[in-house]
């Protein structure tokens, strides 16, 4: 099959590849330009662990056709973080003990930073509802939901 390149915006930076039109975005990020904190779960849309935003919305990678993503602002788990400090949602994460074996928290975290970047207020019903399709093996959701609220308390505060 024929490859086509392609520029993708990851996290601020340029990325010129070649890829086969059916490559999926969670592909391309993972095995061509090695942003591996975005995990590979179910590979089907079902369990939220692959979520990445695009343009500031939330997205499955393991759904979207990498050529279809071209010129697109993709952000990953790799992007949160600036020079030595975490972004506040990853902080909350660690402080809360919002993680048990760690494989769906990139996904969950993106997803809450989507819904936090729309919403610096939400209630638990909010924040339930957004993370619904971000699933925890472990089920630390309850101690994931006090870690979103307290981020959205933190970036209220302009930490």
């Amino acid at each position: 099959m024929q490859k086509h390149l392609i520029r993708l915006v990851v996290n601020g930076g340029s990325h010129e590849i070649y890829v086969e039109p059916r490559r999926t975005l969670l592909d391309a990020l993972r095995k061509d330009l090695g942003f591996t904190g975005t995990k590979k779960g179910c590979d089907e849309g079902t369990c939220g662990t692959c979520t990445v935003l695009m343009n500031g919305k939330p997205i499955y990678a393991c759904l979207a056709l990498a050529i279809e993503c071209e010129g697109m602002a993709i952000e990953t788990i790799e992007g949160l973080q600036k020079d030595a400090t975490l972004h506040p949602v990853q902080e909350a994460f660690i402080e809360h003990d919002a993680l048990q074996c760690g494989f769906c928290t990139p996904g969950q975290i993106m997803a809450a930073k989507a819904l936090l970047n729309e919403n610096p207020d939400p209630s638990p019903d909010e924040v339930r509802k957004a993370l619904t399709g971000n699933l925890c093996r472990c089920g630390t959701y309850p101690k994931i939901l006090k870690a979103v609220l307290a981020a959205a308390g933190r970036l209220r505060q302009g930490h």
